[in-house]
């Protein structure tokens, strides 16, 4: 199963995903601040990846310490979390997984250092593990709303990329092909970053999972056209009324579903759901330089001087969502916004 990070000798491996599909490059990072920049440029990406990778973070800076002062390690591990905290604002993950940790470190911080950096990493290593059975049991309560056979189209990327395995809304597809559905993937390519070109495709491709990709803008026609049977993203943040923020252009798919009567399913796990939101319009969109636009791969495409608004992800709200998947169930309307309290509320 491929998983885009993993702890290494101290270390925490990653595969620099902007460097896909041209080429394979695995980095080790050594410090927190190569990892805090990796997160910001994208090499590490996808909402439950981040979280992991954050999670990792804690744990190598307190190895690379080798302080026998456990306060200076504590002092040290969070200084480390809020550098983090600072890199993208609108995975929720991210804040998850590091308030994790800072409650691991609360629990143990009377032991002495070893000890520290021993529960920590378990910590970290507890969050990828059961993030990827999280993606395992998202794909099976997914895979039961596809069609036996059809075209399901995916925005962005919410694969094994962008977790810690197997993939969130790819888990509900792979799931669906594993149990004998005749799925084909129809994969947006997701402007500025183009992250379902570069990346949702190549993960299929390895994987032998019919993929065939398509302009942003297309979605709507080969809607009326009969060519799309369902369609599944995954989420950076929910909202506790259901209300999804996800990679921007994630709107506009859903509006285009509704209007031609096309399920719109969003596969996510259950730390990406925000209860203390009441609503969408409450979670933060990350603001990208506009260079992504004018420049992307680092090819100019526009006149100099050309003004941009780039943000990264935009809201869908509940009511244009069919389904949201979870690893503890289905929420559905039009009790969604309780399911999702529910779920939630169940002890891991």
């Amino acid at each position: 199963m491929l998983s885009p990070i993993s702890w290494k000798e101290n270390t925490v491996r990653i595969l620099r995903q902007t460097k896909l599909p041209d080429q394979e490059i695995w980095v080790d990072i050594e410090s927190i601040e190569q990892l805090a920049e990796a997160i910001r440029i994208l090499d590490v990406r996808g909402a439950p990846a981040i979280g992991v990778a954050a999670a990792f973070g804690i744990a190598m800076v307190a190895h690379k310490h080798a302080t026998s002062d456990k306060q200076e390690l504590i002092t040290i591990a969070e200084q480390a979390s809020k550098l983090l905290a600072s890199t993208r604002p609108t995975a929720v993950n991210l804040f998850w997984a590091l308030d994790r940790m800072e409650k691991k470190l609360n629990e143990v911080r009377d032991q002495d250092a070893s000890m520290i950096r021993s529960a920590l990493l378990k910590e970290a290593q507890a969050i990828q593990e059961q993030d990827i059975q999280a993606c395992l049991d998202i794909g099976k309560y997914g895979a039961e709303l596809l069609p036996e056979a059809g075209n399901v189209l995916t925005h962005c990327n919410a694969g094994a990329l962008a977790t810690g395995g197997y993939g969130t809304a790819l888990g509900v597809i792979r799931s669906a092909i594993e149990q004998g559905k005749d799925i084909r993937v129809l994969a947006n390519e997701t402007r500025p970053l183009l992250q379902g070109a570069r990346l949702t495709t190549w993960e299929l491709q390895k994987d032998d999972i019919p993929v065939t990709l398509v302009c942003d803008n297309a979605s709507g026609a080969l809607m009326r056209q009969g060519k799309i049977q369902a369609c599944v993203v995954g989420a950076d943040r929910i909202a506790a009324n259901g209300d999804v923020v996800n990679k921007i252009g994630t709107y506009t798919v859903a509006v285009c579903a509704r209007r031609h009567g096309i399920p719109f399913y969003v596969a996510a796990p259950t730390s990406t759901i925000d209860i203390s939101l009441s609503s969408g319009e409450e979670i933060p969109i990350e603001q990208r330089a506009g260079a992504e636009i004018t420049h992307p791969r680092g090819v100019c495409i526009a006149p100099d001087g050309t003004q941009t608004i780039n943000q990264a992800f935009d809201l869908t709200p509940a009511t244009l969502i069919s389904a949201i998947v979870t690893e503890r169930g289905v929420a559905k309307h039009p009790d969604m916004p309780n399911q999702l309290l529910e779920f939630c509320r169940i002890e891991t």
